[in-house]
């Protein structure tokens, strides 16, 4: 068990918007946050580090896309900028990548389920992929 009780965020990084959830201090569970619409890196990187600052956040995680076959989705060199990107903005933060197959057609699904009308959906998912995200990577880690 994780005792330092400091939460973990998860990331959807699109190039629109950023799906975000955090965890509890616990590590236990992921509640989605908020879907930042992406404006310029300056602003983008400024919400997030008052959310990492109001939430007490030692580690982002940051959703990896592939392909069924395991490949890497086109997208990847795009996360993989905004990342590094981050890094220099917050050089001491833990950020970790973790696999998002299939995290939107589930986020997607999770929304149906829940009755969310077509047009409201793409406001939520987003943010359910980072919730997705954040809670695989919490159940994989048995902390």
């Amino acid at each position: 068990m994780n005792c330092n009780y400091k939460r973990i965020l998860g990331l959807d990084v699109g190039s629109k918007t950023i799906g975000v959830a955090c965890s509890d201090a616990l590590h236990i569970t992921a509640q989605g946050i908020e879907t930042i619409q992406r404006q310029s890196k300056k602003k983008d990187f400024a919400r997030l580090q008052e959310l990492i600052r109001d939430k007490e956040v030692q580690r982002i995680v940051v959703g990896r896309p592939r392909h069924m076959n395991g490949d890497y989705s086109e997208n990847m060199d795009k996360i993989e900028h905004f990342v590094d990107e981050l890094k220099k903005v917050m050089p001491d933060m833990e950020i970790v990548y973790w696999d998002e197959r299939l995290t939107t057609v589930m986020a997607e699904k999770v929304l149906m389920e829940g009755n969310v009308r077509r047009e409201k959906r793409k406001q939520y998912i987003d943010k359910m992929a980072a919730i997705l995200i954040l809670q695989n990577y919490l159940d994989a880690q048995g902390e």
